[in-house]
């Protein structure tokens, strides 16, 4: 650490809030400047869990007056991630903010084009991006030849105050777009190629959403290069706990599989969690059987949910003083965050989409 730490702002006190300021207050590089909440319950709770003495504020906006901070870190609903992130950008902060970017390509495209004018960091929470397993995941797809048939889900069977969190977050987004930036996102990495076209369907299976809304979805992306995705997602107490992790690529010379791990569908941890990568190699022998066994891969790196987000925030200091390709980081993010939207709307309009 060189200097006076960075003062952050933290907007959003639910799960991935209290991770990345947990995150902030071990790291001496930064220094919370505030809690943001519109719930003052939240905010307590984590001012609580950080030793307590915190500057609490139920306005945003009222909030990034009063502390002037360093830098935000935005873990709110997806809504406001595109006025909050501006807002902080004209400010002079840098902002680390929750995927996704925000809730329409086009107000993305504003909170980039924002960051630029300012000259500030924005790190959009790709939380895969620093997960080890998940990295190596990837690369070993990369060696399966092309083309690519990508299998992935994550159903979250929820009750109580998840669902309650869940249902707030559909009357904003969709399980296929909040959660299938990340999973779309390793698709375009495993690939390297152009997504050409995209289809999604979805279906309502809550009587206590908006009738508007929908609270599953899968979707189906074919690449440029024959490669094709497919991602399904779903949230709330009707969902099952079978199958619900499946993260498994095939190439023509074999498979990478992700085991699923242990815990259900509701533990958050187990969403980033991974037990082993099962490498399965396609070759035949002379006497038209497996020349080689499956390969079992141990994990000796595989950090827990907190530690991801504390990989995160480094990965946002190295931003900050310039160590990390932010156009790259940019384009990744609002590629994936286009191919879901295209999802949603192929969903709603009953037709295939072209990118």
């Amino acid at each position: 650490m060189t200097g006076a730490p960075l003062r952050v702002l933290v907007a959003g006190c639910g799960h991935m809030g209290t991770s990345h300021a947990r995150a902030y207050h071990e790291m001496p590089d930064f220094a919370i400047a505030g809690l943001v909440s519109r719930t003052p319950d939240s905010r307590g709770r984590l001012n609580a869990v950080l030793g307590g003495g915190f500057p609490e504020f139920a306005d945003y906006f009222d909030a990034l007056k009063a502390t002037r901070p360093d830098a935000v870190c935005i873990s709110t609903y997806t809504e406001t991630h595109a006025p909050y992130a501006i807002a902080a950008l004209e400010a002079g902060a840098h902002v680390f903010l929750e995927k996704p970017a925000a809730d329409t390509a086009g107000a993305a495209v504003r909170v980039i084009d924002a960051a630029r004018r300012a000259g500030r960091a924005l790190v959009v929470g790709y939380i895969l991006h620093v997960h080890p397993t998940w990295q190596r995941f990837i690369a070993l797809a990369r060696t399966l030849g092309t083309p690519l048939v990508m299998r992935m889900n994550l159903n979250q069977q929820s009750e109580g105050t998840h669902w309650a969190t869940h249902r707030n977050l559909l009357a904003a987004t969709s399980p296929i777009v909040d959660c299938g930036v990340h999973y779309v996102d390793v698709m375009c990495q495993m690939t390297g190629a152009r997504p050409v076209r995209v289809n999604g369907i979805a279906a309502r299976l809550a009587a206590d959403i908006a009738p508007d809304r929908v609270n599953y979805g899968h979707l189906q992306v074919v690449f440029d290069d024959g490669s094709i995705g497919w991602y399904e997602a779903g949230w709330g107490p009707m969902m099952s706990e079978t199958a619900f992790f499946v993260k498994d690529v095939v190439g023509p010379r074999g498979a990478v599989s992700i085991t699923a791990p242990s815990g259900g569908s509701a533990d958050h941890e187990s969403h980033t969690r991974t037990d082993a990568l099962r490498v399965h190699h396609a070759a035949l022998g002379e006497d038209g059987r497996f020349a080689r066994a499956d390969e079992i891969l141990a994990l000796d790196d595989e950090p827990g949910h907190d530690a991801l987000c504390l990989r995160e925030q480094q990965r946002f200091l190295d931003a900050i003083h310039g160590r990390l390709d932010l156009e790259a980081h940019w384009r990744s993010a609002l590629d994936s965050l286009r191919i879901v939207l295209a999802a949603d709307q192929s969903a709603q309009e009953g037709r295939t989409i072209e990118l």
